[in-house]
C-alpha cells in the first residue's frame, strides 16, 4: 500500500512536511508496547548479526545521518528494522539551517536534494535526549554525527568540532566527523589533508574511547579519498563513511526544469550509487582489513546491500529509498540478505 500512499499523498506534500509528519508516526513506533508489535514483523534475522567497531550490530544494513537530526526517532527506527541509527548532524551551536523550501524530490531518479543546513537544537539540547535514550530499554547501535556550526569561522572550526564531541561522546557507541556536506560554506574545505590532520586529532582526543569516523564527499577525485583514509588509518581513527552527498547533477532524468529549480544542494539517491560503490572500494583498498569502513549512498535493495559488503563494506547505511520505500523498507534489507545467506 505504500507506493499508492506515496503516489496519491505524500507525493503531493512538501518533502520537508512529509518528512516530519513520518517522524511523527516513527516516534509512536519507538513506544511500547507498538515497538513490541513491530519488532514481531520486523527483528532482524539471527545469522544478520555483525560486529563491527567492538559494537554488536543486529543487522549490518543502519540509518544514514540526516534522518534523525535530533535524537526523536532512534527508538522507532530500531523498531522497524534498522541495525543502527546514525544521528545528526549536530552542531555546538542551536541553529535553523538555511530558509525552506530546502528538500526537493527527483522521483524519475529516485532521488533528493536537499540543503538543510545541519538544523538542529545543539549538542547541548540533543546530549540531554541521548542520555535520557541510553536510560531506557534499547535495541541497536547509536552514532553521532557532528559537524560544523555555521555562525563559527572554519578558523575556530576545531574547537567548535571539539566541544561537540566533549559533549556528546561519552553517550555515544560511535562518533562521526562531518566535513562533506555541501550546505555549510566552507565545510568541504577541511576535506585537505594539511586541515583535517589536526582536526581530527583533537576530535580523536575529546572522543576519548569512543571509536572515532571521518565522512568524506563523494566529490573528492581519487587520489584524495586515498589520501584521507591513510590519514585516517595514521591518526587511529576506527573508521571511514563513503559517502555524503554529491554536488553534481550529471545523468539525472528528471526534467532539468525541476532540476534547476531545486537548485543547490547534496543530491542522494540512486544517481549516487555508482560513485559511492566506487569510492567505498578506493578506501578498502587503502585501509587494513580490519578497519570500518561505512559505505552509504544509492543503497536502496538487499542486492545493493550485498554488493557493497562484496566491495569491502563493514556496514551499509541507507536514508533517501525509505522516502521511495516507505517503513518496511528495513524488513525488505533484512528478509532479503537473510535469503541470500
Amino acid at each position: 500500500m505504500y507506493p499508492l500512499l506515496f503516489r496519491t499523498v505524500l507525493s503531493r506534500m512538501d518533502p520537508e512536511t512529509a518528512h516530519h509528519a513520518a517522524m511523527a508516526v516513527i516516534r509512536v513506533v519507538g513506544v511500547r508496547p507498538f515497538s513490541w508489535a513491530a519488532r514481531v514483523l520486523t527483528r532482524p534475522e539471527p545469522q544478520l548479526a555483525t560486529t563491527a567497531l567492538g559494537l554488536a550490530f543486529d543487522s549490518p544494513f543502519g540509518v544514514a545521518a540526516g534522518f534523525d537530526k535530533d535524537v526523536k526517532g532512534a527508538a522507532g527506527l530500531f523498531a522497524l528494522g534498522f541495525g543502527h541509527v546514525e544521528l545528526g548532524t549536530l552542531t555546538a551551536i542551536a541553529q535553523e539551517g538555511n530558509p525552506r523550501p530546502r528538500l526537493f524530490r527527483l522521483i524519475p531518479d529516485r532521488a533528493v536534494v536537499n540543503r538543510m543546513g545541519f538544523n538542529n537544537h545543539g549538542a547541548e539540547a540533543a546530549a540531554v535526549r541521548l542520555a535520557k535514550l541510553r536510560r531506557r530499554s534499547r535495541r541497536g547501535v547509536i552514532g553521532v554525527n557532528i559537524g560544523k556550526s555555521r555562525v563559527v569561522d572554519v578558523d575556530d572550526a576545531t574547537a567548535d568540532y571539539v566541544r561537540s564531541a566533549t559533549l556528546l561522546a561519552p553517550l555515544a557507541d560511535y562518533l562521526v566527523v562531518n566535513v562533506s556536506s555541501p550546505n555549510t560554506p566552507g565545510l568541504r574545505g577541511l576535506q585537505a589533508v594539511e586541515t583535517l590532520r589536526p582536526l581530527l586529532a583533537a576530535v580523536h582526543a575529546a572522543a576519548g574511547p569512543t571509536p572515532l569516523l571521518v565522512k568524506i564527499a563523494p566529490d573528492l577525485p581519487d587520489d584524495e579519498v586515498t589520501a584521507v583514509a591513510r590519514l585516517a588509518v595514521d591518526l587511529g581513527l576506527a573508521g571511514i563513511i563513503a559517502t555524503n552527498t554529491t554536488i553534481s547533477r550529471d545523468g539525472l532524468v528528471t526534467d532539468p526544469a525541476v532540476v534547476a529549480a531545486a537548485g543547490d544542494g547534496g543530491l542522494s539517491g540512486a544517481p549516487l550509487k555508482a560513485r559511492a560503490l566506487e569510492v567505498l572500494r578506493l578506501v578498502r583498498a587503502a585501509v587494513p582489513a580490519e578497519f570500518c569502513v561505512v559505505s552509504v549512498g544509492g543503497v536502496e535493495t538487499a542486492d545493493d546491500v550485498r554488493e557493497r559488503m562484496d566491495a569491502g563494506a563493514t556496514l551499509v547505511q541507507g536514508y533517501t529509498a525509505f522516502l521511495y520505500r516507505g517503513p518496511l523498507w528495513a524488513r525488505q534489507i533484512n528478509r532479503g540478505l537473510a535469503r541470500k545467506g
